[in-house]
């Protein structure tokens, strides 16, 4: 039998953020990965350290999360790249709201700029002519989620902790977890699975929405910053069984990156031509040059969702010492960071730097 402080179920970026967060607190600590580091929902996300707003719990999370990103920013396997964000509006209903989309982010401490027209075709001259204007977020970067994670757990392993790579947890028991091989590991579990937190944790209500990803060739210069249409949130936040929103990412390396997608319950990796099609098409429209560029590659990744949008980060109700990250959407990367600071402060008995309760994976039993 083995004791540790803290058995972390999970290594993908929320798991790896909540390993480095707590060895650099001095627990001992076991990381549990039966596949890939990095290599589920973290592997297909674009890694964008974007502010969110439409709900103020949510905005809450990025902003304290992008302040603790700042610490990473000159670490090489981050990869990170202050882009800025540039959000788009197609027509007149967009542009009109960039103000309160301004003063929300303002009221949370993050820098913007409202831009004209012309102002669009200065910062992005291969955006298409039509578009009226939209709002700069400077301040915000893009980071390389799969090499950033690898070095989280690096770094906590050589913080002393345990990295049980191949094994996969079976089973939750009163004081700890069962693996496949029937050892046993004491201590209070954090299930930071992503799409697998289900299978542990059957009474966590849970979606999962595929998307698809595109990466170009190299054609460096093509773009400056992280582009959005202001219908973004519309696409993310909805219903509808499939929905595309115009994303686009410079990469460091000089590359596209292409987003975004959701469908519904469509269990799998593969690809749904139709919906790549019509992502694509929806890219074309704002950057109309983009057909002439060469695609490399093409991949789909399930994203864990919950009903109200919001992740669960804290104690699972009637499990004692048992613990939950999951359901961040297509925000874990963003808001890892934070994730990791409030649920160790929780942990710990420690008061929370914003309030956990938007959180709380009680509040399913309501």
């Amino acid at each position: 039998m083995r004791h540790f402080d803290l058995i972390i179920v999970g290594a993908g970026i929320i798991g790896a953020q909540c390993a480095h967060a707590a060895t650099r607190r001095g627990r001992r600590v076991a990381i549990v990965e039966p596949g890939v580091i990095s290599g589920g929902v973290t592997a297909s996300s674009m890694g964008h350290l974007v502010a969110m707003d439409e709900d103020p719990a949510e905005l809450a999370l990025c902003r304290y999360s992008l302040g603790l990103w700042e610490q990473y920013r000159d670490i090489a396997e981050a990869e990170f790249s202050r882009c800025g964000t540039l959000w788009v509006a197609a027509n007149e209903a967009e542009l009109q709201s960039v103000a309160q989309r301004q003063q929300r982010l303002a009221a949370a401490g993050i820098r913007t700029e409202a831009v004209d027209a012309a102002g669009l075709r200065q910062l992005e001259p291969a955006l298409a002519d039509d578009l009226l204007g939209g709002m700069l977020v400077p301040d915000e970067a893009v980071i390389y989620p799969p090499r950033i994670c690898h070095w989280l757990v690096r770094q906590a392993c050589d913080n002393g902790a345990t990295l049980l790579h191949g094994r996969r947890v079976t089973r939750l028991l009163a004081d700890g977890v069962e693996l496949d091989d029937g050892s046993v590991l004491h201590g209070p579990v954090v299930v930071a699975t992503g799409n697998a937190s289900t299978t542990l944790l059957p009474e966590l209500p849970m979606q999962m929405r595929r998307g698809h990803l595109v990466i170009t060739d190299r054609y460096p210069g093509t773009l400056r910053h992280q582009v959005l249409e202001l219908g973004y949130a519309d696409s993310a936040h909805g219903n509808d069984d499939v929905s595309v929103a115009f994303n686009a990412q410079p990469r460091p390396t000089g590359q596209l990156l292409l987003g975004s997608s959701r469908e519904q319950a469509q269990p799998g990796s593969g690809i749904n031509p139709q919906v790549l099609q019509r992502m694509l098409q929806r890219a074309f429209r704002y950057l109309p040059g983009l057909p002439a560029l060469k695609a490399i590659r093409v991949w789909t990744g399930q994203r864990p969702c919950t009903a109200d949008g919001r992740p669960y980060i804290g104690a699972m109700p009637s499990r004692r010492n048992v613990w939950v990250a999951t359901g961040h959407e297509g925000l874990g990367v963003a808001t890892s960071t934070g994730t990791a600071q409030l649920l160790l402060d929780l942990i710990d008995g420690a008061t929370p730097a914003i309030d956990p309760l938007p959180y709380d994976p009680a509040r399913v039993a309501a």
